[in-house]
């Protein structure tokens, strides 16, 4: 590959020096990601991975907005809508892609500058080296769209320290760079100010750097934060969400009179029950996985029961389509959200099963 870039469409793959740069191009739509590009970015990794003279992946969003708002949610409801199959393809290689990103041999650095959401924390949460600013602002907000958080998401989740991840899943509210970190979704603030200067060194990293190198070398653009306003809320957040139903949850925020419960209760009230429900239930099973990969089979499972369902084409009409922020949830209740209604999210699929290279 050359210096010259390869594609000039919504995925920009090029070589720089030693590295090899991923740039998401559709900074219009805050590099929304379609199934063209989750193809393209694995295409690029095939190409970087075989080249000895690239050291250092580095994953970028171009414009000023942020790395990724997540996946292309208009294209997967319109394909929803006429009982279509663009879930069940993008997704299944979304989730391959993420996997394959996790145990990518050389170090893969994600600049997550900005928004971060939904597909693209999937492309960069993932990385051996996840870099954060003073504009981040990471969000897992499907819950509100009738979903859950996919993409490893629940993996991610699981992994954060007492029950924070649990209060980031069900209220999908936004991380700043400290708190993703705290959250175990990133490793080092670098101030986006700072961030060219990184990326001219990462270029000159030489073939054969180890992991450990690239980090020593980020650490020296970084602020050394590591934790933000909501890590102040560790010990609410861990009696309030320690809960394993849903119900029990939003009893402990409704008999906590702080501002804040009520503010995190006020939240829940507009997500659907449904997803809420199916979150809470991935987030445990998540607790006793031992991989990313047993989380996105379960996750893809869970995701084409969504992919069918009216709380999804609701959640994505209400929020993206007409924007009126009105969803009408089925069931409209918690306590309405049966064990049988869970249950398909769950099982088996057959000969549909995620499967990994």
């Amino acid at each position: 590959m050359t210096d010259a870039a390869v594609a000039e469409g919504d995925l920009i793959a090029r070589k720089e020096g030693f590295a090899g740069i991923i740039r998401l191009n559709r900074p219009k739509a805050i590099n929304a990601v379609t199934l063209e590009m989750f193809h393209d970015v694995d295409k690029a990794l095939d190409v970087f991975e075989a080249d000895p003279a690239i050291a250092v992946i580095v994953l970028e969003g171009a414009g000023e907005r942020g790395l990724c708002a997540g996946g292309d949610i208009r294209a997967l409801w319109e394909s929803s809508k006429v009982k279509g199959d663009l879930g069940k393809i993008l997704w299944r290689d979304e989730y391959i892609l993420n996997a394959r990103i996790k145990k990518f041999p050389k170090p893969y650095v994600a600049f997550m500058d900005g928004i971060v959401m939904g597909g693209g924390v999937g492309l960069s949460a993932h990385s051996s080296h996840r870099v954060v600013t003073e504009k981040t602002k990471l969000a897992m907000p499907e819950v509100g769209l009738g979903f859950f958080p996919d993409v490893g998401g629940t993996w991610l989740l699981s992994q954060s320290p007492g029950e924070i991840g649990t209060y980031f899943g069900l209220t999908g509210q936004t991380m700043n760079g400290p708190d993703a970190i705290h959250a175990k979704f990133a490793d080092t603030v670098v101030p986006s100010s700072k961030l060219p200067a990184l990326r001219e060194a990462l270029t000159k990293v030489q073939p054969g750097t180890t992991s450990a190198d690239v980090r020593k070398l980020i650490d020296g653009f970084s602020t050394g934060e590591t934790a933000g306003p909501v890590a102040a809320q560790q010990a609410k957040i861990d009696a309030l969400f320690s809960h394993d139903r849903m119900e029990d949850i939003v009893a402990a925020l409704q008999r906590d009179g702080s501002d804040f419960a009520q503010a995190t209760s006020q939240t829940l009230s507009e997500k659907s029950p449904r997803g809420m429900v199916v979150t809470l239930k991935l987030l445990r099973l998540a607790r006793k996985s031992n991989s990313l990969e047993e989380c996105l089979v379960r996750e893809y499972r869970a995701a084409l029961e969504v992919f069918a369902s009216d709380d999804f084409r609701e959640g994505v009409r209400a929020a993206v389509i007409d924007k009126d922020r009105n969803p009408k949830w089925s069931p409209p209740r918690i306590e309405d959200v049966t064990p049988a209604m869970i249950a398909p999210y769950f099982a088996e699929i057959g000969a549909d099963e995620l499967k990994f290279r």
